[in-house]
């Protein structure tokens, strides 16, 4: 299925805003460390359950091939592998996570009516392709 060490980022894929995030993390991970799944899919579901680990809703989830993250946790330690200037948001992790999660939760609980939300996950490049599982 996949190697212990991918990086594997899960995302909302009918928020609008967790696309735009998915592709800003695509364009900006050069060394091409981050796969991508759809909270929404088959391999999420049966790698959770393969993994023992019971996803929390309506959030993003990093796996960095040993931990899971979600929330802040993970958005925080995606940017540190991300180019500059993403590496630098990493010094938010000196808050508190009820403070890093409080804005998280405010954001999250407003994104379709911000940012909207689609029918279907979405379609990536062809170029990404390879990186999108399941």
């Amino acid at each position: 299925m996949t190697d212990n060490k991918q990086r594997i980022v899960f995302f909302d894929g009918v928020c609008n805003l967790c696309n735009a995030s998915v592709q800003t993390i695509l364009k900006n991970d050069k060394q091409q460390l981050f796969y991508f799944a759809s909270l929404q899919s088959e391999f999420a579901s049966q790698f959770f359950l393969e993994h023992q680990y019971q996803a929390p809703t309506a959030t993003i989830i990093y796996f960095d091939g040993e931990m899971f993250y979600h929330k802040t946790g993970a958005v925080l330690r995606i940017a540190r592998k991300l180019r500059f200037p993403f590496p630098l948001l990493y010094g938010l992790i000196i808050f508190p996570p009820f403070i890093r999660n409080g804005v998280y939760d405010f954001i999250a609980k407003y994104r379709y009516t911000w940012f909207g939300k689609t029918e279907s996950c979405m379609m990536p490049k062809p170029q990404w392709k390879q990186r999108f599982l399941g």
